[in-house]
């Protein structure tokens, strides 16, 4: 087992890692090429090459091959486990025709051709109708189709990011069931593309051929080219197996086997989820994602740029730390723990509702963000502690709707993601929600979670319950401060859980005074 290894290639947005894990689940090696996480051309555009990230795969595994001293011919098995959501198309060549359109980009499509009679009746009479007519806006296939329709027609295969890192990897336009985390006609309970029937082949404008081939993850999809293998360094003929999305590998790398523990992933969009063999909606109508295990689902409740107001924070607001963390050779996040602790729990009453982004995941269309509280002892040590107990109190309030669908109490917490490596943020949590929380053994989980679908699907691990137990663990463990509970139940259930109630009309009045965010 010691000359046995696992090349994980996690395509994140802001970087690509290519690792190294062993069958203990130990990272035995890292590189990491860091990307421009997109441009603009027009606002709320958000796009990237789509051949930068392929180059930037090819660098990271070759700065790999130069930081290890473990030998190519020990890698048994590829996979790849990317950001959701972000689109290619390519031609019948292979070449992709336009940017990746990331899953940051806000544009919206227009007025779209009615459903039809019955299927628009249904959705009215069900009260989903604008959540579908927010689905068809918000699909990128309609958006291209209306706006580019002379690349739509050259498209002939639209693919996500992770099928177009296989393809370039083993020449297949194949992909994984749990990658599919998208505006695609996919069949979320089965796992499969949508029936013939299916309500989205007419709301979405796409034909079932311009979609990759499915498999389950954990299994073997094809072996590396030559010419992959000159670009990454990677030995020809390796297996490259299907893994998921990041989220999905992220809950099974923290170790997220069972319904009673919960993943709180603290990256660019904060999450809570945890795993269930039965489909769950956790908001009706909203279906579960598919988990990085085949047949299960990811009971996943999502805030929308939940981490990103910690880096907006950080941007704006706490240059100090950044420029004395550099000057005394320190890691910043430590300037910024202390800054946390430096406030009571609770802020000093500053409350922070963290709906920055609305969603069809949030509460409502009109959601926006919102700090209350405010005093003249506040200062901004407050504010940073308040985006974090925020963060958290949304996450708790996901995880009892998840207990309360699923009719499983959540007993444990596991963290990742950037937020993770913060005491202050883990302790918190800790106090928030009342259990104890324990940080992943490796931080690059969603790696990790790849991994394990390479040694699934080799026979390395005999089945993926076995390859969770054996590859992971739970690192430091923080418990609940009794004193910190008290006062956050209480500002949690007598205030926190009553904001959005309050706020929900005057935020649909600043949507119609200012036109934003649209309304459906």
């Amino acid at each position: 087992m010691a000359d046995q290894y696992l090349l994980s290639i996690d395509n994140g947005t802001q970087s690509v890692r290519a690792l190294l894990f062993d069958l203990n689940g130990n990272l035995a090696a890292k590189s990491q090429i860091h990307l421009q996480a997109y441009f603009s051309e027009h606002p709320g555009w958000a796009e990237h090459d789509a051949d930068g990230y392929w180059d930037a795969v090819a660098a990271a595994c070759q700065q790999l091959w130069q930081t290890t001293s473990i030998p190519r011919s020990a890698v048994r098995g590829v996979a790849v486990t990317t950001q959701r959501g972000t689109v290619l198309n390519l031609d019948r060549d292979g070449k992709v025709l336009r940017p990746a359109i990331t899953w940051l980009d806000q544009r919206r499509a227009g007025e779209q051709p009615p459903l039809r009679w019955w299927w628009r009746a249904a959705f009215k009479a069900a009260r989903v109708d604008n959540t579908i007519a927010y689905f068809r806006r918000e699909a990128e296939i309609n958006w291209i189709a209306e706006h580019q329709p002379e690349i739509w027609a050259r498209t002939h295969k639209y693919l996500l990011l992770s099928g177009f890192l296989n393809y370039r990897l083993c020449g297949r336009m194949v992909d994984s069931t749990g990658s599919q985390v998208a505006y695609l006609p996919f069949d979320y309970k089965r796992h499969q593309w949508a029936g013939a029937r299916d309500w989205k082949w007419d709301a979405l404008k796409i034909r079932k051929d311009m979609l990759p081939e499915l498999v389950a993850p954990g299994t073997v999809i094809g072996a590396i080219t030559a010419a992959a293998a000159a670009a990454t360094g990677i030995p020809e003929g390796t297996p490259l197996v299907a893994a998921a999305a990041d989220k999905a590998c992220e809950v099974i790398g923290a170790g997220g086997l069972a319904p009673h523990i919960a993943c709180l992933s603290y990256g660019t969009t904060a999450t809570i989820n945890t795993t269930s063999r039965k489909y769950i909606e956790v908001t009706p109508f909203i279906p579960p994602y598919p988990a990085a295990i085949p047949g299960a689902y990811s009971t996943e409740v999502q805030i929308f740029r939940g981490y990103w107001m910690v880096n907006w924070f950080k941007e704006q607001f706490g240059h100090l730390e950044q420029m004395a963390g550099a000057e005394q050779g320190m890691a910043a996040e430590a300037l910024f723990d202390q800054l946390v602790n430096s406030v009571p729990p609770g802020s000093m009453g500053l409350m922070l509702q963290p709906y920055w982004s609305p969603g069809v995941r949030t509460p409502g269309p009109e959601a926006k963000g919102a700090m209350i509280g405010f005093g003249d002892v506040h200062t901004r040590a407050h504010m940073y502690r308040a985006i974090l107990e925020g963060l958290a109190y949304a996450l708790r309030e996901g995880k009892e709707r998840i207990e309360n669908r699923s009719g499983v109490a959540v007993t444990e917490l596991r963290i990742a993601g950037g937020g993770s490596q913060s005491d202050a943020a883990m302790q918190l949590s800790a106090d928030i929600f009342g259990l104890p929380a324990a940080r992943a053994h490796v931080y690059e989980t969603s790696g990790l979670g790849a991994a394990i679908a390479v040694a699934v699907g080799l026979g390395l691990h005999q089945d993926f319950d076995r390859a969770i137990r054996a590859m992971t663990r739970p690192g430091q463990v923080f418990q609940p401060i009794a004193a910190n509970r008290k006062i956050y139940e209480q500002l949690y259930r007598r205030v926190y859980l009553k904001m959005y109630k309050q706020l929900q009309p005057m935020y649909r009045q600043i949507a119609d005074i200012t036109g934003y965010p649209e309304q459906l």
